[in-house]
């Protein structure tokens, strides 16, 4: 296996490197491990009734067996990002999907429901260590034009992964049985654990460079972002206003923590930080929208029209399609048309196809609808991702996939928190908000020529 030079710092990995001879294989690798995090938010929908049967699991241990993990792979993607910048992206890629594998094999091996709510939360944690290392590895692999077109893989990635996810659960439940939908993520964490040190060679090998490197991880900061989403998510499952009340406060106290730390979660002088908020709310919001309709419909399908598992997961197979097709339309629109115009369509669709599912039948009805509301969302997770990632420093690659990252799980969790218990047709009104809301959260323009070059194509 050829071997490659030590990255001198963070930068020099991102402005310098040579061009790595195992590149794509290397993003295909990197897109199998996220892909396994994304699916695993959905992955367990089309399984609940059978584990709520064999684990008397009600209505809320259901919640918390989905949110569980999205709120910990969320709430902690933020200090996973700043691990990956001071420890190295190579060496917290490997530590998050070593732990997020083990705890796949606990999900699995669970003999009550408690014990596959805290497993599921572990894999959360392992979640978290992994996806910002994962991208900050994609981000130092590729330069210029060939930058955006992994960027456009891998935000294809994260919207088909849920998608699929509800598709291999279902033929998993039907099939070998629910656990298998834990077991399944063993090989693949094992190929990936073995083939990226090897195909890495000495990439990205020395961590200790780098003034991102030296800055102490905000543990203060951690702890009150978890707590933050954590009340904030329980307050908006049991519409409780002392739970929400809880994480108002937590949020107060964690901007006061920030602006007293020299080295806060997400520094106020970061560059290109308000193109990264303003992606990185759009992710929130069309995350929410995606796993909430996953949920509604694999508990509709089964509960109310009485389908097995193997059809609802068959019947979101249309919706896999049309989120990878909408993350390729929206990647090549955004390069001819600029951010908000893109973002703003990718909303109206995704509220027109919110408004259709529930006014028919499973396959007059739900599947086309959805199908059209996951073909908006596909266009708004690509758009919502370039632009987050449009102005970013190499140095804060890794805390700025984590916030990406941390809106897509954090939107997963309040999202079902907040939309599931409304119905399906609630998800237009968040759909047309952030329709109109684009212009203002997006960046003006479009990709630079060569990024642009590279999108469409």
């Amino acid at each position: 296996m050829p071997s490659h030079s030590p990255a001198h710092g963070h930068a020099d990995a991102h402005t310098h490197a040579p061009t790595h001879p195992h590149r794509r294989l290397l993003l295909g690798l990197l897109c199998l491990a996220q892909f396994m995090l994304i699916a695993d938010v959905t992955v367990v929908n089309v399984a609940l009734p059978v584990i709520g049967a064999d684990f008397a699991l009600s209505g809320s241990g259901l919640t918390r067996l989905v949110t569980g993990y999205t709120l910990f792979f969320g709430s902690l993607l933020l200090v996973g990002g700043r691990l990956a910048d001071r420890f190295g992206a190579r060496r917290m890629f490997l530590a998050g999907l070593a732990l997020f594998t083990a705890a796949s094999a606990a999900s699995g091996l669970a003999d009550t429901g408690n014990t596959l709510i805290v497993a599921r939360s572990v894999q959360g944690v392992g979640a978290a260590l992994l996806s910002p290392a994962a991208m900050a590895l994609v981000l130092a692999l590729f330069q210029g034009p060939a930058r955006h077109r992994a960027l456009g893989v891998w935000a294809g990635i994260g919207g088909a992964g849920a998608a699929i996810g509800v598709l291999l659960g279902g033929i998993l439940a039907d099939g070998p049985g629910w656990r298998w939908i834990f077991y399944v993520n063993l090989p693949a964490g094992a190929l990936a654990l073995i083939a990226v040190p090897l195909l890495l060679g000495d990439f990205l090998r020395d961590p200790r460079s780098g003034a991102a490197r030296r800055a102490p991880v905000d543990v203060t900061g951690a702890l009150l972002l978890t707590a933050a989403c954590a009340c904030l998510v329980q307050g908006l499952a049991e519409r409780s206003w002392p739970w929400l009340a809880g994480a108002a406060a937590a949020g107060l106290a964690l901007v006061a923590a920030g602006r007293r730390s020299p080295y806060p979660l997400l520094p106020s002088a970061l560059p290109g930080r308000r193109a990264l908020l303003g992606g990185s709310a759009v992710m929130l919001v069309a995350a929410g929208m995606l796993v909430s309709g996953f949920y509604l419909s694999s508990l509709h399908i089964q509960q109310d029209l009485g389908r097995t598992a193997l059809v609802t997961g068959l019947a979101f197979l249309p919706v896999a399609v049309a989120v990878t097709a909408g993350a390729h339309l929206g990647g090549r629109a955004v390069v001819r048309f600029g951010w908000r115009p893109v973002g703003a369509a990718a909303f109206v669709l995704a509220a027109a196809g919110a408004a259709l599912a529930p006014a028919g039948g499973l396959w007059t009805g739900l599947v086309p609808g959805f199908a059209l509301l996951a073909l908006g969302l596909g266009g708004a997770f690509v758009c919502a991702t370039t632009a987050a990632l449009s102005e970013v420093a190499p140095e804060h690659s890794g805390l700025a996939s984590g916030l990406v990252g941390t809106s897509h799980e954090l939107g997963a969790a309040v999202g079902l928190a907040a939309l599931a218990p409304s119905g399906f047709s609630t998800l237009a009104l968040p759909a047309l908000a952030l329709a109109l809301a684009a212009a203002a959260l997006l960046p003006k323009g479009r990709p630079s020529p060569t990024a642009a070059r590279a999108m469409a194509h």
